[in-house]
C-alpha cells in the first residue's frame, strides 16, 4: 500500500488512527491493533512477503530474550549473521553468482527471487539493537513493544532508520494526552507536505528524467537532453525520498510518536561532509556508529582514516542495490569524504558560493551514475554533459519547466518540511482550510494517474 495512494488517504489511515485513539486508554491492545494494521499495510503490497517479515522478526525477538536470559555474547552475533544472510539470499545471491560467473567466464541462470519490500530497512534496524545488545545496552523488550518498534507502518518500508532506544519508550505514554490535538494538525501538515513532494513534485519529475535516461541507455543525448535528465533526476529522488521520510514523520506524529529526522535542505550544504550531515540522516548515523567507528574511525592516521570512510561508504554503495554501479556511486562519495577531511585539517577554504556550488555539481555527477544501470551509459552520459555529443536542445513543455523551477526552487530557498510543520506552522482553523484544498487537489491528482511506487522501494 503506497502512502500516495487514495486507497490509504481515504480508507487505511482514518480506520487505523481512529481503532488506535478508541484504543488508546489500553496499552496492550492499542498496540496489537497497531501491528496487526501494520501486517495489513505491509501484506496488501504482496502477501508473499509476510512470511519473512513475520518469521525474522520473531527470530530476533527470541534472540534477544534468549541474550536477556543467559547473556551470551555469541547470540547477537548469530542474530546479526542471520539477518545478513537473509539480506544477502534475497538482495545479493545473483549479483554475487553474476560477478563470481562472469570473471570466471562461464554461463549462469540467475535465481531472480522476488526481493521482499523494504528489506534493507527492517534487516538493519534489527541489526542496530542486536548490536546495542552485545554493546552492553540491557533493554529487553517484550513481545508487543519489539513488534510495533519493528512493524509500525509509517517506517516499515522505507524508514527513517529508527533506533529501539529512540521509540520504544514512547509506548508508554497515552497519545491522548495534551498534546494530541497538536501532534494530530502538526503530524498531518507534515504529512501533506510529503504528499505533495511525491505527487506535484517526483511524480510530475518523473516524465522528464525517466525517458531521457532510457533513451541514454541505447543513444547519445545532447548537452542539453544530459543536463535536463541529470537536474530533473536530482530533484526527484530528493523530493521522492524526502517526501517518503515527511509522510513516515509526519504520520508517526499523528499516532503521538516522534521519529527522527531524515533530511535537511541537503541541496545547500556546503561540503560532501555537511551533505552526509543533511542527506538520509538515519542512514548516515548508522554506517557511522556501526561501521566507520567499529573500523577505527578518525582515531587512527590520515591514510587509515581515508580508507575508513572510503571502506564505509563502499558498503553503503552496495546497500543501496546489487549493482557495481552502486558501489562505485559509494566509492566516490567515500573519496570525497576523505578528502574532504584533509582540505578540512589543512585548514583551506573556499568562498560559500564556490563550496556550495562545487558540491551540488559533484552529488548532480554522482545521481548519474546512480541512476544508469550500467557504467557505458554513465559514462556515455558523462560524455553528452561535457559537451562531447553536441550541445544540441531539450524538449520541454511550460508544465516541465514550471515544475523544475518549482522544485529547484523549494529544494535551494524555501524552509525544510520539518521547519515548515513542526515549527513554523502553528495549528489554526485558518490553516485546515488550504490544507483542505490541497489535499482535494492532491487526490484529484492521484486520481488521474497511476501511482508511482517509491524510488527507495527497491533497495
Amino acid at each position: 500500500m503506497l502512502f500516495n495512494s487514495q486507497v490509504f488517504i481515504l480508507c487505511f489511515l482514518p480506520l487505523v488512527l481512529g481503532g488506535y485513539y478508541a484504543l488508546a486508554r489500553n496499552r496492550p491492545l492499542r498496540q496489537l491493533f497497531v501491528v496487526l494494521a501494520s501486517l495489513v499495510f505491509y501484506g496488501w503490497w504482496n502477501v508473499r512477503y509476510l512470511p519473512l517479515l513475520v518469521g525474522l522478526t520473531l527470530a530476533n525477538w527470541l534472540i534477544a530474550q534468549a541474550f536477556g536470559r543467559w547473556r551470551k555474547t555469541w547470540l547477537p552475533l548469530a542474530g546479526v549473521f542471520l539477518n545478513l544472510s537473509v539480506l544477502a539470499l534475497f538482495k545479493y545471491a545473483d549479483f554475487l553468482r553474476g560477478s563470481v560467473w562472469g570473471v570466471l567466464g562461464e554461463d549462469w541462470q540467475p535465481w531472480r527471487l522476488v526481493l521482499p519490500l523494504g528489506i534493507s530497512f527492517f534487516v538493519f534496524q534489527k541489526i542496530s539493537y542486536l548490536i546495542d545488545l552485545r554493546r552492553g545496552d540491557r533493554h529487553i523488550y517484550g513481545f508487543l513493544d519489539f513488534w510495533m518498534f519493528v512493524l509500525f507502518f509509517p517506517q516499515l518500508i522505507a524508514g527513517p532508520l529508527v533506533r529501539h532506544d529512540e521509540i520504544i519508550h514512547q509506548f508508554r505514554r497515552d497519545p491522548r494526552g495534551p498534546a494530541m490535538w497538536e501532534n494530530l494538525s502538526r503530524g498531518f501538515t507534515l504529512f501533506l507536505i510529503g504528499v505533495a513532494k511525491k505527487v506535484a513534485l517526483a511524480d510530475s519529475l518523473s516524465p522528464i528524467a525517466d525517458p531521457l535516461f532510457a533513451k541514454a541507455a541505447h543513444a547519445s543525448l545532447s548537452a542539453a537532453e544530459a543536463w535536463l535528465a541529470c537536474g530533473a533526476y536530482t530533484l526527484q529522488i530528493y523530493f521522492d525520498f524526502s517526501g517518503y521520510s515527511d509522510m513516515a514523520i509526519g504520520l508517526g506524529l499523528m499516532f503521538g510518536l516522534t521519529l527522527p529526522l531524515n533530511f535537511d535542505a541537503p541541496y545547500r550544504a556546503l561540503s560532501i561532509r555537511h551533505f552526509w550531515r543533511r542527506w538520509h540522516i538515519t542512514l548516515s548515523r548508522f554506517l557511522r556508529d556501526y561501521l566507520y567507528i567499529p573500523l577505527g574511525g578518525n582515531r587512527c592516521g590520515p591514510l587509515r582514516q581515508a580508507a575508513n570512510v572510503v571502506l564505509t561508504m563502499l558498503l553503503g554503495g552496495l546497500w543501496h542495490g546489487a549493482n557495481w554501479t552502486f558501489v562505485a556511486w559509494g566509492g566516490l562519495h567515500g573519496a570525497a569524504l576523505a578528502a574532504n577531511h584533509v582540505w578540512r585539517d589543512r585548514g583551506f577554504s573556499m568562498p560559500r558560493p564556490l563550496a556550495w556550488a562545487t558540491t551540488l555539481l559533484f552529488v548532480m555527477a554522482c545521481w548519474v551514475l546512480f541512476r544508469s544501470q550500467t557504467f557505458g551509459t554513465a559514462g556515455d552520459m558523462f560524455c553528452s554533459m561535457l559537451g562531447l555529443h553536441g550541445a544540441g536542445h531539450a524538449a520541454l513543455d511550460h508544465t516541465g519547466a514550471l515544475v523544475l523551477l518549482a522544485g529547484t526552487a523549494v529544494a535551494l530557498l524555501g524552509p525544510s518540511s520539518q521547519s515548515a510543520a513542526l515549527k513554523w506552522l502553528r495549528p489554526s482553523p485558518l490553516l485546515a482550510i488550504p490544507a483542505g484544498l490541497l489535499l482535494t487537489f492532491l487526490l484529484l491528482l492521484i486520481g488521474g494517474r497511476l501511482q508511482n511506487a517509491f524510488i527507495y522501494f527497491q533497495f
